[in-house]
């Protein structure tokens, strides 16, 4: 799914007519500046649940939770370049 994308002068021109195809559509509209994507117009969802709630179902494996973590079981860091000490 490609989100159509306008530039800032037709949208400009045009902006109550694409807030009301985003909102009866769902598609985000990506805006952009000299050929380049800016901004990405989309649909306002409030979601009333808890922070807690909304994580829930998101770690997907949890592995020695209290175990003492090193610098070698940082992904960050494994691909990190190393400076000259």
């Amino acid at each position: 799914m490609r989100s159509e994308e306008i530039s800032k002068t037709q949208f400009k021109a045009r902006a109550l007519e694409i807030l009301r195809q985003i909102e009866a559509s769902g598609e985000p509209v990506i805006v952009t500046d000299k050929g380049r994507p800016a901004i990405e117009v989309r649909r306002y969802r409030s979601d009333q649940r808890l922070p807690l709630e909304r994580l829930r179902g998101s770690v997907l494996k949890l592995v020695g939770p209290f175990e003492p973590a090193g610098d070698g079981d940082w992904e960050a860091l494994k691909s990190a370049p190393r400076r000259a000490g």
